[in-house]
């Protein structure tokens, strides 16, 4: 089988999306399933050089919506060569472009929305949800429509999807999503991040990684551990990830209000084993995010053995709290801490088994290799 899949961006800087596809792709090979994946990217864009497997951009495109005038003819092209394509991500013209492609050819296309249909952004941006309502009728809802099936992350995902608009028609598939067990010396990934950041030698790291914005809730985060950094002055909350909104120095502004400016790492971006010895070298991992369709980090966290303390609006909340892999908390400031104090008063042999539990967790549900599997008699179904 011989599968398209379709990106408006491989970017690396735009969150785990990007290396959630790759990561899948090699799965997919192990069953059979050959994968090629394109993006709206300019062909020459950096990230494309060393991506695997090999991915091709279709760009340069025009604004956030990514509008280029032909693209469906190139994508029918590219199409017809290939048994399926996935649309991954939603409210872009590239989904629009492979309904008006493929509509009626006899190659079916699936849309992956990523959560990028919760109701989260109706309340929260209530003047873009009037555009996107706009849009709506004519475009997104018909390519979810017509699409042989909409694949989600998680059965909270499926069941908030229903809740944007009151127009909706879809063939729902629960397949799951996730990442691949960390590869690599975890020894050796410690030491490397230890010796990156040699101030964070015999601390207790809590650890933040993701994008720094709003949805992610970092401010309740630093306003919880300034509430229980006197706990144990060896405590050190480690905030990785890209700016991409220019909200760090406000949030820098606020560590050093509440005293605790010292106590906090911002090493920027991490990848590869500089992000594993992050996780390894951590003791809980922390995602207090407003909103959160699956959250790779949280299952690449979970593969390492890291419990995890994440905010319910987090969709995979509610498999966290069953399996005992880590704290379930509300998206305040006032349960964030006291997620915080719970952690820091657990006998550290509860801590272990929450560790091992979470490790068994990410294998049972979040590897790609079982997601790969769930996905495969979808990709194949009438």
């Amino acid at each position: 089988m011989k599968l398209l899949h379709l990106n408006r961006s491989l970017d690396p800087a735009g969150g785990g999306l990007s290396e959630g596809v790759r990561q899948l792709c090699p799965h997919l090979a192990a069953l059979g399933v050959s994968s090629t994946v394109v993006s709206l990217d300019p062909p020459d864009a950096p990230w494309l050089t060393n991506y695997s497997p090999a991915a091709c951009g279709l760009g340069p495109v025009h604004g956030v919506y990514g509008y280029r005038r032909g693209l469906p003819s190139r994508l029918r092209d590219l199409a017809f060569g290939h048994d399926a394509v996935i649309v991954h991500g939603v409210w872009q013209y590239h989904g629009l472009a492979t309904w008006r492609a493929l509509r009626g050819s006899g190659v079916p296309y699936f849309v992956y929305p990523h959560g990028m249909l919760d109701p989260w952004f109706k309340r929260t941006y209530p003047l873009k949800h009037l555009k996107k309502w706009a849009y709506w009728p004519w475009g997104e809802y018909r390519v979810l429509r017509d699409a042989r099936a909409v694949l989600f992350t998680c059965e909270q995902e499926r069941l908030l999807a229903r809740q944007s608009f009151c127009l909706y028609q879809a063939r729902e598939r629960v397949v799951g999503f996730g990442t691949s067990a960390p590869s690599g010396d975890a020894d050796a990934q410690r030491r490397l991040f230890l010796e990156a950041h040699p101030q964070l030698q015999g601390k207790r790291l809590m650890l933040y990684l993701s994008r720094i914005h709003p949805k992610k809730g970092v401010d309740l985060l630093i306003e919880a551990f300034a509430a229980v950094a006197t706990c144990d002055l060896r405590l050190q909350l480690v905030i990785a990830g890209p700016d991409q909104v220019g909200w760090q120095a406000a949030l820098q502004r606020r560590a050093a209000a509440l005293g605790v400016a010292d106590r906090l790492t911002w090493p920027g971006m991490l990848s590869g084993d500089l992000k594993w010895g992050a996780f390894r070298s951590a003791e809980l991992f922390c995602l207090p995010s407003h909103q959160e369709n699956f959250g790779i980090v949280v299952a690449e966290a979970l593969a390492c053995g890291l419990p995890v303390a994440i905010a319910e609006p987090v969709n995979i909340s509610a498999e966290v709290e069953q399996a005992g892999a880590g704290l379930v908390h509300a998206d305040t400031a006032a349960a964030t801490t006291e997620a915080l104090r719970q952690w820091l008063a657990m006998p550290a042999a509860e801590q272990a088994q929450m560790g091992q539990r979470a490790e068994h967790l990410f294998r049972e549900r979040f590897d790609f290799a079982s997601v790969a599997r769930n996905l495969l008699p979808v990709l194949r179904s009438p």
